[in-house]
């Protein structure tokens, strides 16, 4: 689920992080760079782990800032394919489920995919929202976000950005689950 990876950037170092020390103000930049952005065929970008090399340090002409050529490591999350994901229910719409890792929001269960036999019945606490409920061995199970929801992962893609956006968000990193591995543990 979470690497750490090796990485190499050239970078420009922006004058107003010229009073911190030199690996401080390389750190900032990097974050500011790279965290919670998705790299593809990497993953999310979660944080800075440490700079291994830092090279460089020359003003090009026009420029007004140092550029470094840096090598660091970054832990970045990647979900392997046969993985089982524990997360927690975010939103529940008639669409489906949103669920949450704590650092990942975007995890979203179609209705379609939701473990059969399932129905969706209104929230009695909220009138534009719904509650899914799970029937097993002829017992009833809610779920309402106390419960932990886990899914196995059966692939992980990352689809080209689009020029254009449609109506809908665009996703820079789609993991794709297992209909018959998604369980609600109670």
């Amino acid at each position: 689920m979470f690497y750490l990876s090796l990485i190499e950037h050239k970078m420009l170092l922006p004058p107003r992080l010229l009073n911190l020390p030199l690996q401080d103000a390389i750190k900032e930049e990097l974050q500011n760079i790279f965290l919670d952005k998705v790299i593809s065929k990497l993953g999310l970008c979660i944080s800075i782990y440490d700079i291994r090399k830092i090279d460089g340090g020359f003003i090009s002409p026009g420029e007004g800032a140092s550029t470094y050529t840096v090598e660091f490591r970054m832990i970045v999350f990647r979900p392997f394919v046969g993985e089982i994901i524990s997360a927690k229910l975010k939103e529940s719409t008639a669409d489906g489920l949103r669920l949450s890792l704590g650092f990942f929001d975007d995890i979203n269960i179609p209705a379609g995919l939701i473990q059969k036999p399932s129905h969706r019945v209104p929230d009695p606490e909220n009138r534009y929202k719904v509650l899914w409920v799970w029937e097993f061995n002829g017992e009833e199970f809610f779920v309402d976000g106390i419960d932990e929801i886990r899914f196995k992962v059966i692939s992980v893609t990352y689809p080209p950005t689009p020029i254009e956006q449609q109506g809908e968000p665009f996703a820079p990193m789609v993991i794709t689950f297992c209909r018959d591995q998604l369980m609600v543990m109670v």
